[in-house]
Order: C-alpha cells, then structure tokens, then sequence
C-alpha cells in the first residue's frame, strides 16, 4: 500500500515469476480437470494481518492458504456475473493466476483454489472469507464485498504469506470513507490523483471528493466557459480516466463547485458579478448572488460537469460566504438583503438569499441526475424565512465561524452529518490559522466518527452510521508550494491508514499504535 501503488505489484510473498503462457488464462468456458495434489505448506499463522483490522476472525485447525503458481480462481456465476473484474483484478494482483469461469456442478474447486461466491446479505459491503483444507473461499453479497475480501488477502499475503485457517466476517462501520482534495489551489498530476485512488481503495475507502473550483484555480477543462480555466488543469478525458479507474476499484470521485464563496478564478474573467458591499468595494471570491445572471453561470458549469461525474453525489460548498462573515449582513450588503426581501418577503435575510442560492443549486443538480447532495456545515441557518433542502446531507467541518452551530443541532434537525473535524481531519499546507498537520497516531488513538467538533464525542445514541454517515480526510492547499506532492503523499499516509481504522471499526483497535505502524511499513 505504501506510495498508493497497489498490493499486487510485486509485493513480498506474492508470486513474482511471469506464468507459462501454456498453463491458461482466462478461460472462456469450464473444461473438465484432472485431480490435483493437495499442495503442502507450511501452516499460516496468526490472525490475519490487514489495514483496517477485520471486524472477526474464528480460526480453525489447519496449514491455512497460500498462492501458487498452480492456484485458480473459480467463479461459478461465469464470465459475465458481477465478479468477473474481481477475479480478473485478484488474478493479476496475485501475479497472474488463472481464471476459470464455471457454473455449479461443471467446475470442481481443487485444493490450492481460491473461489468467489454473490452470496445473500444485508450489508452491501460485508464479505466473509473461509480458508479451509487448502481451499479459499469469498462469498458478499454485492461485487463491492468481494472486492474489500480480496483487498484482505493480499495484505494477509503480504504480511504472513497466506490466509491462515479459519472463517473472517467483515463489515465496515460507515458507509462513507474517503479523501477530500483541494486541486484547486493547488495542481495536481493526474498520475498522482490517480495513485491516491488506488491507496484509497486498497485501504477500503470509498469516496474521493475533488474540490476543483476556488479563488487561486479552476483545474477542470471547460468547454461552455474555457475563459474560467486555469493554465495548469486536469482535460476532460484525464478526469474520464479517474473516475473510470475509481469506478472499477468501487470509488466514487465526489466534485465539488463551491459557492457563492470561494469563486475567485470564475470571478475573475467575470469581474461584473463580484460582490459589493456598503462601502463599494468587491469581496474577493463572493459571487453577488441577487444577480440571475450569477445563478445563471455557475448553473451552466454545474449541467456542464454533471455527466463527468456519473456517480451521482454532489458537494454544494456553502462555506465562508463573505456577506455572512460579517457581524450585520444586511447592514454591509444592503443589495443582498433587499434581494432577499423582494424573493422571500418583508421578513427574510441575507441568510434566507444564501439558503434559498443553495437550494437551487442543490435542484439544477438533482435535475442533472444527481441523487445525492451535500454542503459545508456554514451553509445551514436555524430559522428564517428559507429552510435547506432537507435531504441535504451536512458536511461537518468546524465550530469556528460567526454564529458556529454544534453538530448535535443539525442531528436534532434529522440531518445526516459526514465527518471532516478540522481537529483531526484537516492536511493544511503551510499550518495557517494555528493549524497543525494531523498525525496518524492522535486519529488512532484519540478520534471516533461521534468526535464531530473539537475533541469530544456526542453519545453513541445520536452517532450511528445512519445518522453520522463517515468521515473524509481532508487536503487544504492554502499555501501550495509549502509542500511537494510527494511530501503531502508521505504526510497524510500514516493519517489515512488510521482514518481507515476508525471508519471500519471505531472500538478500540486490536493493535497498539507502534504494532499498527509496524503493520502499515510491512504493508
């Protein structure tokens, strides 16, 4: 896993030689076999050793599984079943094993096999793993489960040089586990974008949020307004690649075009919409958000980008709109708030103009086919004329605003809440503001999903996964050349791993921190 470059790419004790081509390969149909030996090995000991530790193992009596070169996998649901890339992905990933495609009764599972199996369940992503009498047996419900075991058996490949006897039964604690990246202060590589997918999904993560659009950078090729673009940018069909990629390893890539905040590069080749104040002067960043035309342009970017990103799930942003950092909105920005009572009636806010901005942001992107929104927790007001769109999910970030909210509020208002806790969560480039880069060893040790704000969790009682979703790591750029890629690569990958742990299983963790780190170099 270190560097994100995959388990299977020549990793300690997975086969290193090329096979004979003349052994097979994919097979396209069943074919009767012989008897085979039953392989002899010495017994795999220990649990199995994986990041993040599976949920339970019940060892049994036994030498255990181990690869060979004469190993098969077997897939009775045949070649066009949903596990198919999983074979063909755990093949390769095993140094090239071959595949066989079968159906019940037409392929007997020899000693040395492995076999994958859709079994029924009720968690999409839980998968059950069986070693016993050579043979080595994955059965989940969905492709998504298949993949997490597979991802199991090599880190127990890599560390112990098998799977050792028993029965493992896996499940993630939160159905939201990822990276947030800001591209747009900083420019990345795709190559190294991509890299961080293949760590994120060798760790079972499953989200990537790009955050591609601020004031220093809009990093996405754009044909409808090429004139917002900066210089160094991601084309269109490198972001294909990454979702593809993503895609395949179950990662869902999550764009983010914040607003009416942190909108400087559009703002910049559309100076008219900038914000004005009482005073006259423009806020870098803020869109004036009383002007259709406004509505009008970042609307066309979101339709743009929505069939880039098939995945369905949109982040809004909502943060640190400038008229709201102010202690009198309606004094400071008199054009807001005559807006707001022109839209919204005599009563309503600059509050109620920015709540109702988000709620139709939020529908032109549902109308693009997106099925799952979100926004920055500073996007949500208590009250007002404007209530958010109520299937809105909360992306909790910070306490530290004007009029700050505690999570336990938005939870009171049965929103769902993921965790991005700037205590713990937070890779800033250059330490402003009194941040500092996170360790791996304080999230391992100190941090839970229910840790939303500071350091204190809220009661396991309002906390589950259906109500706190997950947690994202997250990678600020507000100062980029602080760091190279590859520092910020090897600074958020001991963090990662320990998320990793907390967002599968937040108990206490079976490995002390100097054991899990150990583990985490062998892997």
């Amino acid at each position: 896993m270190a560097d994100g470059r995959g388990l299977g790419r020549g990793p300690r004790g997975l086969l290193r030689e090329p096979r004979d081509p003349s052994s097979g390969g994919d097979s396209k149909a069943a074919t009767a076999t012989s008897a085979a030996p039953t392989p002899t090995w010495a017994p795999v000991t220990g649990p199995p050793h994986a990041i993040p530790a599976v949920r339970a193992f019940h060892p049994g009596q036994g030498r255990g599984w181990r690869p060979t070169k004469t190993a098969r996998i077997v897939v009775p649901a045949g070649e066009q079943s949903p596990l198919a890339d999983e074979a063909r992905l755990l093949a390769r990933d095993l140094g090239g094993l071959r595949t066989i495609w079968s159906a019940p009764g037409r392929e007997t599972v020899r000693p040395g096999d492995i076999e994958l199996r859709q079994a029924d369940g009720p968690d999409p992503e839980a998968y059950t793993l069986t070693a016993r009498d050579t043979r080595l047996t994955l059965t989940a419900p969905t492709d998504a489960g298949i993949f997490y075991g597979t991802r199991t058996v090599l880190q127990s490949v890599r560390a112990s040089g098998g799977v050792p006897e028993g029965t493992v039964e896996d499940r993630p604690d939160r159905p939201q586990r990822g990276l947030s990246l800001d591209i747009a202060r900083k420019h990345f590589p795709a190559q190294w974008i991509e890299d961080r997918i293949r760590e994120l999904a060798d760790l079972k993560f499953n989200q990537l949020q790009l955050h591609f659009s601020d004031d220093q950078g809009f990093r996405i090729e754009s044909e409808r307004h090429p004139e917002v673009v900066s210089p160094d940018h991601l084309t269109k069909a490198q972001v294909r690649h990454l979702v593809e990629l993503a895609r395949g390893l179950h990662v869902t890539v999550i764009p983010e075009i914040d607003s009416p905040g942190h909108l400087g590069a559009v703002l910049k080749a559309h100076p008219h919409l900038r914000l004005t104040g009482s005073d006259g002067g423009t806020v870098r960043g803020a869109i004036d958000i009383s002007r259709p035309e406004a509505a009008g342009l970042v609307d066309d970017l979101l339709r743009e980008y929505a069939p880039l990103f098939p995945g369905a799930h949109w982040h809004l942003g909502g943060d640190e709109y400038a008229a709201l950092t102010t202690r009198s909105p309606e004094a400071s920005y008199p054009g807001l708030a005559q807006a707001a009572r022109e839209k919204y009636g005599p009563s309503a806010t600059v509050r109620d103009l920015a709540t109702g901005w988000l709620n139709d942001r939020d529908h032109t992107l549902r109308a693009a086919g997106a099925r799952t929104t979100e926004a920055w927790n500073d996007g949500y007001f208590p009250g007002g004329t404007i209530a958010p769109e109520p299937k809105r999910t909360v992306a909790y970030w910070t306490g530290k605003e004007i009029g700050a909210r505690e999570p336990a509020d938005y939870l009171d208002e049965g929103r769902r809440v993921v965790n991005l806790n700037d205590e713990y969560l937070y890779y800033v480039l250059g330490e402003p503001n009194e941040f500092r880069y996170p360790t791996g060893e304080r999230i391992y040790k100190e941090w839970t999903p229910a840790v939303l704000r500071g350091t204190r969790p809220l009661p396991a009682s309002r906390t589950g996964p259906d109500r706190v979703l997950g947690a994202r790591f997250a990678v600020w750029c507000d100062f980029s050349g602080a760091q190279t890629p590859d520092q910020i690569a090897h600074g958020i990958r001991m963090p990662l791993r320990a998320l990793s742990q907390k967002v599968w299983n937040p108990d206490r963790p079976p490995l002390s921190w100097k054991d899990f780190k150990a583990l985490a170099d062998r892997l």
